[in-house]
C-alpha cells in the first residue's frame, strides 16, 4: 500500500484487519525498483495507491510492476480514477447489504502486517507482525500517557511508518480525535497545534528541534499541549529542557524499533530531565531486559554491552529471511537489539549506540551519542551526527557533521575547539564538516549510512 497519511489509510486498516488479510505498507517517496522488491518480497496481491506523491508516479510505477510480479493481481486506485482500475470508493461501496466477512483469526499467531524497516542501515526488512503484538502495545502506549478520549493527537508520522501506525490504533483504542498532517511542516504544526487545541504531540527530536527554531515559533498559542512523545533518536537534554519550558509541556520518552511493535519502555511524567535525557525509561509491562557481552553473558547493571529483550510485542520474524531472524532471536525468544547500552538498579535503559556504529580509534571506543550531546550543548548548533570513517593508522577517526541554527555563524575551529573542552582528546572529531541538511528517513531519523557514503564519495565536502 503506497498511500499518504490520508484518512482512508485509516479505515484501510481496519478493513484489511476484519477480512484476515496482511497490510504491507511501504514508504510513499520509494522508487519503482524500491516498490517492486517490497510487493516481489511480501507476495502481495493487492496494492493501493494514490496517483501522484512528493513528485512520484505511482500509477506509472504500479502499472509497470505488474507486468513483471506474477504475485500482484489487483490495482486499487485512491483519490483519482484511471480507465480500467477500481478505485477505492468503488470497492467500498460494493460490499454495502452484503454480510461481512468473519474468517478465524488467531490473533497469537496470525500475522496482520508486514512492516518493512526504514533502510537507516542498508536494505530493508519485512517485520511480521501480529494481530496480537500490535493490540499488546497500543494498550501499554495508552496507559503510558494516560491518553483518553478528550486527548487530540496530532498525526505528523507517516502512516506506513511503525509510528504512523500505532498512532492509528492508539487513535481508535481511545475513541479520540486525531489531527492529519499528509506532510510534514514546522509552521503548520505549530498553526494546528494552537487551531485544534492539540494534546498529545509525538515525534522524533528533528520536528520538535525544526519546531522551535522556526521564526516564527513564539507567535503562536501552544498552551493546549498536555505531552510530547520523543522516540526514534536519542535526544540532549538540551532539547528535554527547551520543549518543557519553551513548548510548555512535559516529554515522554520512549524506546522501541519496528520488530517490537514498537514500545518497550517509557519514562515517567515526574522523571527529570537528566533522567530523560541520559535514559530511554524503563521497561514497560510485560518487558523484559537484560544486557549481554559478545559472547552472550549477562553483565551486571552499568555495564555496557548489547541490549537484549523479551516482548509480547516482538515480531515473529523477519518475512524470507530465516537466517536473518536467527541472527537477533534467539531460541528462547529473546531479541538482540543491536543497541548498546546499561540498565541501573532502577530499572532505567541507558542508550550510548549502535554496535553497528561503535567506533574503535587506536584501540579506543567511541561512543557517538556521547560526543554527538556535547556538540548540542553548544547553541548555534542545530543538528549533529558522528560516524566514523576508515583510517590507515588508526582504523577508524571519527566525523562529524553539523548543521548551524538560522542567523548563527560558527566555524569548525571554533566548534572543534568547544568540544576540546567537553570530552576526552581521544574522542573530539578528527573531522568536522558543515552541512545544510542531514539524510534522513521519512520518519525523520538520520541515516548514518547514507551520511558516511556522502562524506567518502561527495568530492566538494572539505574534510577538516
Amino acid at each position: 500500500m503506497s498511500i499518504p497519511a490520508w484518512h482512508e489509510f485509516i479505515v484501510i486498516v481496519f478493513a484489511i484487519a476484519k477480512v484476515g488479510a496482511i497490510l504491507v505498507p511501504f514508504n510513499t517517496r520509494y522508487r519503482e525498483e524500491e516498490v517492486e522488491h517490497i510487493i516481489n518480497d511480501s507476495g502481495a496481491k493487492v496494492a493501493l495507491f494514490t496517483k501522484e506523491h512528493d513528485g512520484i508516479n505511482h500509477l506509472d510505477q504500479f502499472q509497470s510492476i505488474i507486468n513483471r510480479v506474477s504475485s500482484l493481481e489487483h490495482l486499487i486506485t485512491v483519490r483519482f480514477e484511471q480507465a480500467g482500475l477500481k478505485n477505492y470508493c468503488e470497492v467500498q461501496h460494493s460490499g454495502k447489504g452484503q454480510p461481512s466477512p468473519e474468517p478465524t483469526i488467531d490473533v497469537e499467531e496470525d500475522i496482520y502486517a508486514i512492516i518493512y524497516t526504514s533502510g537507516t542501515t542498508g536494505k530493508p526488512k519485512g517485520a511480521m507482525l501480529t494481530h496480537n503484538n500490535l493490540i499488546y502495545c497500543t494498550v501499554n502506549s495508552c496507559l503510558a500517557i494516560n491518553a483518553t478520549e478528550n486527548d487530540v493527537f496530532l498525526h505528523g508520522t507517516p502512516y506506513f511508518h511503525i509510528m504512523g501506525l500505532a498512532a492509528i490504533l492508539r487513535l481508535v483504542a481511545t475513541q479520540s480525535k486525531a489531527v492529519i498532517l499528509e506532510k510534514y511542516q514546522p509552521e503548520k504544526t505549530l498553526q494546528l497545534i494552537e487551531q485544534e487545541k492539540i494534546t498529545v504531540h509525538p515525534g522524533v527530536p528533528t520536528l520538535f528541534i525544526l519546531e522551535m527554531n522556526h521564526p516564527n515559533f513564539k507567535k503562536y498559542d501552544l498552551s493546549s499541549l498536555r505531552v510530547a512523545i520523543m522516540a526514534g533518536a536519542p535526544c540532549p537534554v538540551e532539547i528535554i529542557q527547551r520543549v518543557e519550558v519553551e513548548m510548555g509541556c512535559p516529554i515522554l520518552v520512549s524506546y522501541g524499533m519496528t520488530e517490537t511493535s514498537p514500545i518497550l519502555t517509557m519514562t515517567d511524567f515526574d522523571d527529570s530531565a537528566i533522567l530523560k535525557s541520559e535514559t530511554v525509561g524503563k521497561a514497560v509491562t510485560g518487558v523484559k531486559f537484560k544486557i549481554v557481552a559478545e559472547n552472550g553473558q549477562e553483565l551486571p547493571p552499568r555495564k555496557v554491552g548489547e541490549i537484549v529483550c523479551q516482548t509480547p510485542g516482538l515480531m515473529k520474524g523477519y518475512y524470507n529471511l530465516p537466517d536473518k531472524t536467527s541472527e537477533v532471536i534467539d531460541m528462547d525468544r529473546w531479541y538482540y537489539t543491536g543497541d548498546l547500552g546499561t540498565i541501573d538498579k532502577a530499572g532505567y535503559v541507558r542508550i550510548v549506540g549502535r554496535k553497528k556504529d561503535l567506533l574503535i580509534r587506536g584501540g579506543y571506543n567511541i561512543y557517538p551519542t556521547e560526543i554527538e550531546a556535547a556538540f548540542y550543548s553548544h547553541p548555534a548548533v542545530s543538528e549533529v551526527a558522528v560516524v566514523g570513517l576508515p583510517d590507515t593508522v588508526l582504523g577508524e577517526v571519527s566525523c562529524a557533521a553539523v548543521t548551524i541554527k538560522p542567523k548563527f555563524t560558527l566555524t569548525t575551529e571554533e566548534l572543534k575547539g568547544f568540544i576540546k573542552a567537553q570530552v576526552a582528546n581521544y574522542k573530539v572529531p578528527d573531522h568536522i564538516v558543515l552541512v545544510e541538511e542531514l539524510p534522513k528517513t521519512a520518519s525523520g531519523k538520520i541515516m548514518k549510512f547514507a551520511l558516511k557514503d556522502a562524506i567518502l564519495t561527495e568530492k566538494s565536502v572539505s574534510l577538516r
